[in-house]
């Protein structure tokens, strides 16, 4: 389970908007995640003076906090934030969404990028709205435990 668990995590990552990304001790942040399961990354833009950019250019310890029923992903990711300077990844990742942080767009001097380099993953891959409440609904008739999905722990 836990190697398709965590390909269904690369997978759900994906279709994932925010999630909570703290650093080295820092208040978690809301940032937007790009997964790359090539890569075995998750990537973030950020601001030159946010905390996730000073923890990155240090190569500090991070989590990332998943919790979106849209992509029916919750999932606590454990690793280390490090700088990148990869202006063709920056190129990929750059979207409408990441323009609206900076005046001079991808160019702007104050753009970092940060790879998470992920260890280990708690993840719970839910099954879908529709999934759910099937589930819900068997499990009042039957007076079983729904089956939510599958839950475990993941190493990269």
């Amino acid at each position: 389970m836990t190697n398709s668990l965590k390909a269904e995590f690369w997978n759900r990552i994906g279709h994932v908007q925010a999630g909570m990304l703290e650093t080295a001790g820092n208040t978690p942040v809301p940032m937007a995640p790009y997964g790359d399961a090539e890569a075995n990354a998750i990537w973030f833009i950020t601001a030159r003076d946010t905390s996730v950019a000073r923890a990155a250019a240090t190569g500090a310890e991070a989590r990332l906090q998943v919790a979106d029923p849209k992509a029916n992903l919750y999932a606590t990711v454990e690793g280390r934030v490090m700088e990148v300077n990869d202006t063709e990844k920056l190129e990929e990742l750059w979207s409408v969404v990441a323009s609206a942080w900076f005046e001079d767009g991808r160019r702007d001097d104050d753009v970092r990028l940060v790879r998470l380099q992920p260890a280990s993953a708690e993840v719970w891959a839910t099954a879908s709205g529709a999934g759910f409440l099937y589930e819900i609904a068997k499990a009042r008739l039957t007076g079983d435990t729904p089956d939510a999905g599958d839950h475990g722990v993941v190493t990269f």
